[in-house]
């Protein structure tokens, strides 16, 4: 039985998606073995072959156009990959990042000739996805940013620095945010592609050690007179990046909040199953009321959780998510799921604070969601927008 209990969204009721569930989750238990995971960890990095094998599988790039080497699916086949890897616990590989936010930009304001060049090499794995937004001064303040991109004839130069940006160790096709005007503000604010392999000037910093995501590699990238071609620039114009962003950022918090479902239904699921075996006081910890009044309560506000979720999902495929509902599900949702793991930790006692125990890794990988993606108190501020 399902950790949760809901009648199957109607934008999930296809007999297509269930298939594709299947091989998504035979892939992962293929390619993602405990002892493969144990090792990413280790090295606080997902192999860059594990991105290969996922392109032959036909798991990056689900959503983008077949003419340019995508599988031609929609959010909805990206949201199965998000659910399967959360509720396998599939940690640190950045194909979500890659699939539903990196290319999306390229799909949706790349030229016809940006597309055919990047796209298909993306959907390969050949070209690893990353977004350069973040700086060390810059955070949920997107208009902060400081890296410019100067035009110098045909050629944009970018200088800068960025900080926790995910697959940062890996990706070698980065959407730098940058100011192309920088006395413009937002509106002097421009998204450029950079290919890795092909400049000079680039530099990836450390890896960064974090409190949780053993295995994302999250980094710093610096960017010293870093020359692109103009032909670079997403969008027929300049200035076009901070509208650019703030259409997409919908998408980005509605899928932190379908990652925050799923891991919530794997702790769920976890727990009941450990405090089923595990005894205390001469019986199974679930025969507590105290464990039953617990995960009845973490329970029902996953419960909640999903179901607000699939309609948000509704909502984002066709075309209707504003912003203020997406900033309600990444912030309480998020919020929600910290709340739960922690509760699912209690339950397993001593052994849930230990780091080889599934829900202690949950518990801390679940903390950066209340931050990433906008803080939750910038979504607040932008829900008390609309009283």
């Amino acid at each position: 039985m399902p950790a949760i209990q809901v009648p199957t969204a109607s934008w999930r009721d296809d007999e297509e998606l269930e298939i594709f569930d299947r091989s998504v989750r035979e892939f992962f238990t293929r390619e993602a073995t405990p002892e493969k995971m144990a090792k990413w960890r280790e090295s606080g990095v997902v192999d860059r072959d594990m991105w290969t094998k996922a392109g032959r599988a036909g798991l990056l790039c689900v959503s983008a156009p077949e003419e340019f080497g995508g599988a031609g699916g929609d959010f909805r086949h990206d949201a199965v990959i998000m659910y399967a890897m959360g509720e396998m616990g599939i940690d640190g590989f950045g194909a979500s990042l890659h699939n539903a936010i990196v290319a999306p930009y390229i799909y949706h304001y790349g030229s016809k000739e940006q597309k055919e060049k990047w796209l298909p090499r993306m959907a390969t794995g050949e070209l690893v996805g990353g977004i350069a937004m973040t700086e060390p001064g810059a955070g949920s303040d997107l208009q902060g940013v400081k890296t410019t991109a100067k035009k110098d004839g045909n050629h944009y130069v970018i200088n800068g620095s960025k900080t926790f940006i995910t697959n940062g160790q890996t990706a070698n096709l980065i959407i730098v945010v940058a100011k192309t005007d920088p006395t413009q503000g937002a509106k002097g604010t421009s998204l450029i592609i950079v290919e890795t392999d092909e400049v000079e000037g680039f530099r990836r910093g450390r890896n960064l050690d974090k409190v949780g995501q053993d295995a994302q590699d999250t980094s710093e990238l610096f960017f010293e007179d870093v020359r692109v071609p103009t032909s670079n620039l997403l969008g027929p114009v300049e200035g076009q990046g901070f509208i650019q962003l703030m259409q997409q950022l919908a998408s980005e918090r509605l899928q932190i909040a379908i990652q925050g479902v799923a891991m919530m239904e794997r702790a769920l699921a976890l727990t009941t199953q450990y405090v089923k075996d595990r005894k205390a006081f001469g019986k199974s910890l679930i025969e507590f009321q105290n464990t039953q009044f617990k995960l009845a309560e973490c329970k029902t506000k996953a419960t909640i959780a999903k179901v607000f979720v699939d309609h948000c999902t509704e909502r984002l495929l066709k075309g209707e998510l504003d912003a203020a509902t997406a900033s309600m599900a990444k912030y309480w949702v998020s919020d929600t799921q910290c709340e739960i793991v922690d509760e699912c930790l209690q339950l397993h006692g001593g052994w849930g604070y230990m780091n080889e125990m599934d829900i202690g890794r949950m518990y801390r990988d679940a903390r950066v969601q209340r931050i990433y993606g906008g803080a939750n108190e910038v979504m607040k501020v932008l829900i008390a927008r609309t009283l």
